[in-house]
């Protein structure tokens, strides 16, 4: 019985591989093996830094409560305590926005919590 090799799908997954590694720099983006490895290797990292973003931005919006906090006479620490003392529930995020955009608004909810 003669050997049965799917050449048209082989070639149409090589193909779709450099497709994806096009752009990259050195023997990454036109040998097989070497371009393999970097996909490979590219995906893992984009697994994984999509976690490590949400973590990064936290701390972001971590930093810059704190700046506009300490404007106004209070550290993060402090300020997060008596929100929730208060029982006045934004997120990080939102006062980060606040903090940044509208400090009018943030020097208010900054006053309630005092």
């Amino acid at each position: 019985m003669p050997r049965s090799v799917n050449s048209v799908a082989s070639k149409a997954r090589k193909k779709k591989l450099m497709k994806e590694t096009k752009g990259q720099f050195g023997r990454r983006k036109n040998v097989w093996t070497v371009a393999k490895n970097a996909y490979e290797k590219g995906m893992q990292y984009a697994y994984r830094d999509r976690r490590v973003k949400k973590r990064q931005f936290r701390g972001l919006w971590i930093q810059r409560i704190n700046a506009a906090a300490r404007l106004h006479g209070m550290s993060y620490s402090v300020f997060m305590g008596k929100l929730h003392a208060k029982d006045i529930e934004i997120s990080r995020k939102v006062l980060a926005d606040l903090a940044v955009n509208n400090p009018e608004a943030f020097k208010a909810i900054v006053d309630a919590v005092k």
